[in-house]
């Protein structure tokens, strides 16, 4: 089944990633803290679920739509505008979580807030340069997955050089992810960096074994 695709190895990835990340909370020290009433441990793990859920979702909506066409057979023309909500609500709650995260954890990394905020500012740059890039050269629904709706439109469409892509390939996994770090460095969150340190090492893990195959499919060729 085309769907599965070296999901396998995804499973694997995941599970060491869960495991380390448990491993490095044991103590009594880790987890404290709370914000609105919710303590930092719920705020941790619900900030480690939100990426493995959307990942999940990414994974059969974008492939169940290149391999099977299920969401146009569900949905019909809008399926994609249908797509494009449900993204934006699980990516949206990425950084929510984080920041929840942060404010109930805040305090508990060993460094001078100043050294903090300074880590904060030089995530900032690379991130507004990426989402400017993504809005005049790439296209916010490139992004969003519409190569996998439209692969008869995209597959002869060269990868795109413009902006931050000119200069790094991958660009929004390498820099768009910094936003997630931003609240752990800010609010020297230590919980909330072991969490972005996740969220970050697992969309290259949706990299390797969901989008570069699915773009093996679309383009023949590795994507950039």
């Amino acid at each position: 089944m085309k769907i599965l695709e070296k999901q396998f190895q995804h499973v694997i990835a995941l599970i060491l990633l869960l495991s380390g990340a448990y491993l490095i909370t044991q103590g009594n020290d880790f987890f404290t803290g709370q914000f609105l009433a919710i303590s930092s441990k719920i705020w941790f793990w619900a900030s480690i679920a939100v990426p493995v859920i959307h990942q999940v979702i990414v994974i059969f909506t974008w492939r169940g739509e290149l391999h099977y066409q299920w969401m146009t057979g569900w949905f019909g023309e809008g399926a994609f505008k249908i797509w494009m909500i449900g993204f934006t609500i699980l990516f949206v709650a990425r950084p929510i979580s984080v920041w929840g995260l942060a404010i109930a954890n805040r305090g508990t990394l060993p460094i001078q807030p100043v050294i903090g905020i300074i880590l904060g500012l030089f995530c900032i740059p690379p991130v507004a340069y990426l989402g400017y890039s993504i809005h005049h050269y790439f296209g916010f629904a490139r992004a969003f997955g519409e190569d996998h709706f439209e692969p008869d439109r995209y597959r002869d469409l060269p990868f795109v050089a413009e902006g931050i892509f000119r200069w790094t390939p991958n660009a929004m996994y390498k820099f768009g992810f910094l936003a997630l770090w931003l609240p752990g460095f800010l609010l020297i969150s230590k919980a909330a960096l072991l969490s972005a340190l996740f969220s970050h090492i697992y969309i290259w893990v949706h990299f390797y074994f969901t989008e570069l195959p699915d773009m093996h499919h679309i383009y023949g060729k590795e994507s950039k």
